[in-house]
């Protein structure tokens, strides 16, 4: 393990955003199939799933989420 001290909070929003999300997406790699829902967070999944399918024109991308949310920051 890398024992390198990083002072995050000196970083920029956009790249404390995306060190985060970077973290995420190795602990998803990382524990594929290990994670496991709750039977209501399984069937809220389902329900949401079945209502985009239903109704496709309701979702909004994930792009457009992320510029509302942190707008400039991410550039």
């Amino acid at each position: 393990m890398n024992t390198t001290t990083l002072d995050f909070r000196s970083l920029p929003i956009a790249e404390r955003i995306q060190l985060v999300e970077d973290i995420w997406d190795s602990i998803a790699e990382n524990t594929a199939g290990a994670l496991h829902l709750s039977s209501e967070e399984s069937a809220e999944l389902h329900r949401r799933l079945s209502e985009h399918h239903n109704e496709p024109s309701s979702s909004i991308p994930w792009e457009q989420v992320r510029s509302t949310l942190f707008g400039n920051q991410r550039q």
